[in-house]
């Protein structure tokens, strides 16, 4: 049940991204201008989920796509907080950043209710970096839109694409899906791991397993849906935090990556 005028606040604003407005809108204009991208609109992204210093300019390079007429937002994300089966909805009316309350689209929502895999849980949400982080690009890059926000646990494929075919609509919807890829092992073999997680995308080719992308399960279901319609997936961006921010021995792959409707 939603509580009205309910909101979610930032719980990662000033660690994984500035939390003053101004330097924050800096920031994405500084990566966003940094990490052009050519194509046309997209109807879904992959994009990543660590810190700015780090997944930023990848997930710029994703955001540049974005066009205006995108008026609502399914963004899937994995939950690393709290232990959880299926999708969870907040009870909240709206996600804050420090750009502004996002509202979320509570009849897009309720239209979910009756699924068996999804349930309520603001818990899940509340300290959950891995949908927050893309708000303030989408905020940027489309100013006022609506927000589907899904933490996904432990769900088969199936289970994790029935919720986004319906919540799927026309050009209006934008379907995000919030992954990193692999995680510590050294540079060049993270190289090595994520180029062949990145032919495996844009093959359409699920299931991903958690070692080599931390939102498999939200994946596995975008990935079922593109290849049930005959999507075309486009590799936008493959780094690592080696090649971002930080040292070689112990790294995070980062990967970006459109999806267009046949």
């Amino acid at each position: 049940m939603t509580v009205a005028g309910a909101v979610r606040p930032a719980a990662v604003a000033g660690l994984f991204y500035p939390g003053e407005a101004a330097a924050l809108r800096a920031l994405l204009q500084e990566q966003l201008a940094d990490n052009p991208a050519l194509g046309a609109a997209p109807k879904a992204l992959i994009a990543p989920h660590a810190g700015y210093v780090y997944s930023g300019p990848v997930a710029a390079r994703a955001y540049n796509l974005l066009v205006p007429s995108v008026q609502r937002v399914v963004l899937l994300g994995p939950a690393h907080r709290v232990p959880l089966r299926g999708l969870a909805l907040p009870t909240v009316a709206a996600f804050r950043t420090p750009l502004g309350d996002v509202p979320l689209d509570l009849q897009a929502m309720n239209s979910l209710k009756d699924l068996p895999q999804v349930l309520c849980s603001d818990e899940a949400h509340r300290q959950e970096h891995s949908l927050e982080v893309h708000l303030p690009f989408l905020q940027s890059r489309l100013g006022g839109f609506t927000l589907v926000p899904l933490v996904v646990g432990w769900a088969p494929p199936e289970a994790v694409a029935e919720v986004v075919e319906r919540l799927w609509g026309g050009p209006e919807t934008l379907v995000v899906v919030s992954s990193d890829l692999s995680h510590y092992h050294p540079y060049v073999e993270a190289q090595r791991l994520d180029a062949d997680t990145a032919r495996r995308i844009e093959a359409v080719q699920p299931p991903l397993e958690g070692e080599q992308a931390c939102g498999a399960y939200p994946l596995n279901g975008l990935l079922q849906v593109a290849r049930r319609r005959s999507m075309r997936i486009e590799r936008l961006d493959l780094r690592n935090s080696g090649d971002t921010a930080g040292g070689r021995a112990r790294v995070v792959g980062y990967g970006a990556w459109a999806a267009y409707a046949a």
